[in-house]
Order: structure tokens, then sequence, then C-alpha cells
């Protein structure tokens, strides 16, 4: 393709190759028709000088010119231009539970736990541009942080804005988040609808049992990926807050109810991972996407623009002024 033009019989341009031969022969040619004299002097002609004899070579050149225009045009040059039409055959709504108690901050993620979880979720919510997305945040309690929405921008600036406060009672109440998630979706008129729940410890407050509400999500028809967040063994995790206001930091035990999650996940028709480290976050993520596709139909629209029309128009005007200038300017020259 060449400047948006493609051409479409590609094969007429090996007739390019007659044209060196075709200038040979033309010279040769020249030197054959060419008369020589020999005599002693000249002082008995009357010399002359005209352009014309030098110019009639512009003949042969108007014809090798008009021969290249009309290989061109065999070989069929044509401008394609594309429009593309999308359709959403099964759109999917996604709500993201997000743990953001204190031990979120623990340091076995870099740069912490919460930290690598935003830039994760972020690069998974930019690859689902035809789904709706949804944000619940939850501690010791749950709330909406942003309902689903079509809206990129605004998942994404509100997932950016998620950070560990101490307006949230603090604890892990996993059957209020993952209740909180399914009230988002439980009138929800997608085909799919998906929760993608993250903890990285156990149930340890709210007043709604995880099993409770993981029976709410079968009842719905929402399918529940759950995720433990955090290395095996010890972790470097926030134990208590300095006057200054800062965390201080303690080696502690980490520990994920991890036999909860896998229930969860097993009534509710999704999948229990473990991240105990950032690439394998980005993985379990990578696999969901993988999991929930989004089925679209493209329909592409082609309109061709053929160009060859005008090349022969041209080599045509250039066939006939040679045969102009042949038949009235050189006439006597050739």
């Amino acid at each position: 393709m060449i400047g948006g033009v493609e051409f479409l019989n590609k094969e007429f341009f090996w007739l390019f190759l007659a044209i060196p031969p075709a200038v040979l022969w033309y010279i040769l040619k020249h030197k054959k028709q060419t008369a020589e004299l020999k005599i002693s002097s000249l002082k008995g002609f009357k010399l002359t000088h005209s352009w014309l004899p030098k110019l009639k070579h512009v003949l042969f050149g108007l014809r090798l010119v008009a021969l290249a225009l009309l290989i061109t045009a065999l070989a069929r040059p044509q401008s394609v231009d594309v429009s593309t039409r999308t359709k959403t055959t099964r759109g999917i709504d996604i709500v993201m539970a997000i743990d953001v108690s204190a031990s979120m901050l623990a340091k076995d993620l870099s740069p912490n736990r919460l930290e690598a979880l935003k830039k994760v979720a972020a690069e998974f919510i930019k690859g689902r541009p035809n789904d709706r997305i949804g944000l619940v945040e939850y501690a010791g309690e749950s709330y909406t942080k942003t309902p689903i929405t079509s809206d990129k921008g605004i998942v994404l600036r509100s997932l950016k804005s998620i950070k560990y406060n101490t307006i949230i009672e603090g604890g892990t109440a996993i059957g209020m988040g993952l209740a909180t998630s399914v009230n988002r979706l439980k009138d929800s008129k997608a085909t799919s609808k998906v929760i993608i729940l993250l903890t990285d410890g156990v149930n340890n407050s709210g007043f709604i049992d995880p099993k409770i509400a993981s029976e709410l999500a079968v009842e719905y028809g929402i399918k529940t990926y759950t995720i433990g967040l955090g290395t095996n063994g010890m972790a470097l995790t926030p134990v208590a807050i300095l006057q200054n206001g800062k965390f201080q930091y303690a080696r502690a035990q980490v520990e994920i109810d991890e036999e909860l999650l896998k229930e969860i996940a097993d009534a509710t028709g999704g999948k229990y991972f473990r991240a105990t480290n950032n690439k394998k976050l980005e993985e379990i993520y990578e696999e969901i996407n993988k999991l929930e596709k989004t089925e679209i139909e493209e329909f592409k629209f082609y309109n061709y623009d053929e160009k060859y029309r005008s090349l022969v128009i041209l080599a045509g005007l250039l066939l006939l002024l040679e045969l102009l200038l042949r038949f009235t300017v050189f006439r006597s020259f050739v």
C-alpha cells in the first residue's frame, strides 16, 4: 500500500521490465537511422541552428510515460475506506469489592497491598471498555464507592482516591462487603453479573454472615470471584498509630480465611485465587479478564475508490500529444 492506495493486480508491475529493452532498442534504431556524409570542408555550406531535431526524443519519452501509466492502471490502484460498527451482544456488570482495612497497608506487596491492588485493578478496568463497573469499599462496615457505570473515567478516579481512613469502622466485614456488592447488582439486567471480592484477612466484623451474603448472590445469579491477598507466613504490617499519626510496623502472621473464600466462590460459580506477590495479583486479574469475556459483534463496511481511470485518461492524452507533435512540429524529422 502506498499513501493509502493499494494495488489489486500487482503482477502487472512485471511489465515494467519491458521498458529498459524498449529504451535500448530505440537507441540502437536511432543510430542506424542517422546518415553520415564525409566531406573535406564545410565552407561551402550555410550552417543553421535549430532546436527541433534535438527535441524529437521527447516523442519517445511521451510514449514511455504513457506506457508506464497504462501498466500502473492495469495493476488496479484503489483506495479503501473502512468503516466499523460494533454491537455488544453480551454485556457484563462487575462490582469490585475492596478491603480497605489497616492490614491492606502491609508491605509484603510493593509498595503495599492496597496500592498494588489499585494499580492492577486500574488496568483491569481499562481492559473492559464495553462493561459497566462499580466499586464497593469495606472494612468493619461497607459502602458503595461508585455505582455500576459505563463511564470508566469516573470509576478510575474513584479507584485512585481509595485509601485507608478512620471514617470506616475497623475490622474486616467480608459478609458486609459481599452483601453491599450483591445489592448493587441484584436489579441489573445484564446477561452476566460478577463480583470480584478481595480481602487480606478473616471475617471478624459486621452483622451479615458471609455465607448468607453468598446465598443472596446465588439467588440473584451473581458469580463471585474471591481473592486472598497476602504472602505466605509473616508480613510487615501496621500494628499501631504513633503520636505523629504515622503507622508503626511490625512483622505479623498473615491470616486469610481461605476456606471461607473458597466456599463463597464455589457456591456462586466463581473461583478462588491467592495473590502472594504483585506478579501473581496481575496474573489473577488477567485470568478473570479471560474468564469473563464480553461478546462483541463487529461489522465492517468497505468503500472502494478506483484510481485507474485517471491514469488511462492521462496516458491517452500523452499518446494523442505524441501523435499531434509527430505529424505537425516534428514531421520533417521523424
